[in-house]
C-alpha cells in the first residue's frame, strides 16, 4: 500500500476516495489540497479548527484515504511538497539545468507579460465610458454577442454572465443562424462584437449588417482603428490579445460595473435564477 501510495499525489487520493467521503472530511479533503504547505507540518487539532470540524474527522480522513494515522498521511504530503520543488529526473549537466532554467524563464515571462497587459488595460480604462456602455447593455431590449474563432471562448463566457444579469441575451454560434438571429435585433438592441487580430470576417459582416439596421454596436477589440473598432459606437480596447486573460479582465470589468449600478435590478434576477438552478439541480455545490 506505501509502495503505491507513494506514486500518487495527496489530491490524486483525495481524488479516487472523494465520493465515499462523509461531508465533514471533504471539508478537510478540501482545505488541505488548497494548503498543502501548512497541511504538511500543521496538527490535525489545528486542521480541525481551520475548518470548523473536530480533530477525530481529520485523523478518519488520513483512515479513509487509505493511510494508516495522520502521520503517515503528512508525512506524504511533505514527500510531495518535496518533489515539487525538484524535478523528478535530475538534471545530468549543467547545461541540462540551464535548459530547464531557460524553460522556467519563458514561462514567468509570458506570465508577467499577461499581467503588465492586465494593469495596463485597467490605468487606462475610462470609467465614464464604461458606465455609457453599462447602461447600453442594460437598457437594451434585447443583447446579441457575436466572436467568431478563437474569440468564440471570450463571447461564450460574456453572454453566460451578462445573461444571470439581464434578459433576452443570446450568441452567436462559431457557424450558424448568425443573420437570423441579426435579423430579429430592432433600434434598441445591442449587438456586442469580440475582434482581435486576425480579424474575423464574419464578426465584421455581422457587425456592419447590424450598423445597417440602426443596432447599437459595442466591440472589444485591440485598438480604435481596428476594422470594427472603426465602425462602433463603443469600444473597449486591450491592446495584446495573444492571450486570453487581458480580454477576460476587460470583460470582466464591464460585468462588474453593470452589477455595480443595477444591483437591485440584477440581484433580483440572479435569485430567480438560483431557485431555478436549485429545482432543477442544475449545479452539483
Amino acid at each position: 500500500m506505501e509502495m503505491v501510495m507513494d506514486h500518487k499525489t495527496f489530491e490524486h487520493l483525495v481524488k479516487e476516495k472523494y465520493d465515499s467521503l462523509s461531508s465533514g472530511q471533504k471539508k478537510v479533503a478540501e482545505y488541505l489540497i488548497a494548503q498543502l504547505e501548512e497541511a504538511a507540518f500543521s496538527t490535525a487539532v489545528k486542521i480541525g479548527r481551520k475548518v470548523d470540524v473536530s480533530e477525530t474527522t481529520v485523523i478518519r480522513l488520513s483512515y479513509a484515504l487509505g493511510f494508516s494515522g495522520f502521520s503517515e498521511m503528512q508525512e506524504n504530503i511533505q514527500k510531495q511538497l518535496l518533489k515539487n520543488n525538484s524535478y523528478p529526473h535530475a538534471p545530468s549537466s549543467p547545461e541540462s539545468m540551464a535548459d530547464i532554467e531557460e524553460e522556467r524563464s519563458e514561462y514567468a515571462r509570458a506570465v508577467e507579460h499577461d499581467i503588465n497587459i492586465m494593469r495596463q488595460t485597467l490605468h487606462q480604462l475610462d470609467m465614464h465610458e464604461i458606465g455609457k456602455i453599462a447602461d447600453a447593455f442594460m437598457q437594451a431590449d434585447r443583447v446579441l454577442v457575436v466572436g467568431s474563432r478563437a474569440s468564440y471562448a471570450a463571447a461564450y463566457w460574456f453572454s453566460i454572465a451578462l445573461g444571470t444579469l439581464r434578459e433576452n441575451v443570446e450568441v452567436t454560434a462559431p457557424a450558424g443562424d448568425v443573420f437570423e438571429k441579426l435579423c430579429d435585433l430592432t433600434e434598441k438592441s445591442v449587438v456586442f462584437a469580440i475582434s482581435f487580430p486576425r480579424y474575423s470576417k464574419e464578426t465584421l459582416h455581422v457587425a456592419e449588417g447590424a450598423k445597417e439596421q440602426g443596432v447599437t454596436l459595442i466591440s472589444a477589440t485591440d485598438r480604435i482603428l481596428s476594422p470594427i473598432g472603426r465602425i462602433s459606437d463603443y469600444i473597449l480596447t486591450t491592446e495584446d490579445a495573444n492571450s486570453l486573460a487581458p480580454v477576460m479582465s476587460l470583460l470582466y470589468a464591464v460585468v462588474s460595473a453593470i452589477n455595480l449600478k443595477y444591483k437591485d435590478r440584477t440581484r433580483a434576477r440572479q435569485q430567480r435564477l438560483e431557485q431555478m438552478y436549485s429545482r432543477h439541480e442544475v449545479y452539483v455545490e
